[in-house]
């Protein structure tokens, strides 16, 4: 009988296109507790996707600050979340609940 082996899921080999990138972020914003980690994740996964170092380039923050400000134990300032999501190519949306 053979062994099955499982890698660890990575959102991030499944978001090919923008719009895949938006749609998650979207869909993480809605599940959100209200801390923020959920959205931080998503855009840590979206941007290694999109490929990590040109966001660092296009924010002009350091690679390793940005995995840093977007893993689990980051508090990254809002102004930086906007750079990441702008250099992404993406926007915040408001609407009602």
């Amino acid at each position: 009988m053979m062994k099955e082996e499982f890698k660890p899921f990575d959102a991030a080999e499944y978001l090919e296109t923008v719009e895949d990138m938006a749609g998650y972020l979207d869909a993480c914003l809605d599940e959100d507790t209200g801390d923020g980690m959920l959205v931080r994740l998503a855009l840590k996964d979206i941007a290694r996707a999109y490929g990590m170092t040109q966001i660092a380039r296009d924010t002009g923050l350091g690679r390793e600050s940005l995995y840093k400000a977007l893993g689990r134990g980051g508090n990254p300032e809002f102004a930086t979340i906007m750079k990441v999501i702008k250099a992404l190519g993406l926007k915040l949306h408001a609407s009602t609940a």
